[in-house]
């Protein structure tokens, strides 16, 4: 039986919104590896999956200029559609606020394109709304390191979270005795978590598994 303490992240009390993660705002992107971006976010996307927390996916102008949601967390979520807007602010659409509002979740974890745009402005007005809200830094990248961390340094002294998404991943499964998500956790460890991920394939590998 689960037991979180109300200072973490407990994955019944949270929802995730991944913010026009395309290919046209990947082109841009010079805060960090591109491939890095998106294995981060094809983490958060598994992470949101194995713990059934409900997911706002949404893109901007995919079908003019943006391109489709990046296919591997497309292919996480096969039936869902993505919410398409126009507006740069994604709480600004009434399909996204109202997306987010009907998961009944104050907790929102945001992961985006580019990061001082697509993540800080809902972030500001989510935080201003009263919701309590986690940047997934490394799932979000900017147009150069200086906007991707000074855009972090505005979210959190307005109060936003900052975390990584392996991070909120072990935070939500806190107890290795949880059995009912351990396989899917190591496995999306072994598949996302880079060094960690092959010393998890290596243990496999020399030392029979019980569990």
């Amino acid at each position: 039986m689960r037991n979180y303490s109300k200072e973490l992240l407990d994955p019944t009390q949270v929802a995730i919104c991944i913010i026009d993660e395309q290919p046209q705002m990947f082109f841009g992107v010079e805060s960090a590896s591109r491939l890095s971006v998106m294995n981060a976010v094809t983490g958060l996307a598994k992470t949101a999956s194995i713990f059934q927390i409900p997911v706002i996916l949404s893109t901007v102008e995919a079908q003019t200029f943006s391109g489709p949601l990046y296919n591997q967390v497309q292919l996480v979520f096969p039936k869902q559609q993505p919410i398409d807007r126009t507006t740069l602010n994604a709480w600004e659409d009434k399909n996204f606020k109202t997306a987010v509002s009907a998961t009944g979740k104050k907790k929102l974890l945001f992961a985006g394109l580019w990061t001082e745009v697509c993540v800080t402005l809902p972030t500001l007005c989510a935080l201003s709304d009263g919701f309590e809200v986690y940047i997934v830094t490394d799932a979000s990248a900017g147009a150069s390191k200086e906007a991707h961390q000074m855009s972090i340094v505005r979210m959190t002294q307005a109060g936003a979270k900052p975390v990584t998404w392996q991070a909120a991943l072990l935070e939500m499964q806190r107890d290795w005795a949880n059995k009912t998500t351990y396989q899917a956790v190591m496995q999306v460890i072994t598949e996302h978590g880079g060094a960690y991920g092959l010393g998890v394939e290596y243990a496999n590998a020399m030392v029979p598994q019980s569990q």
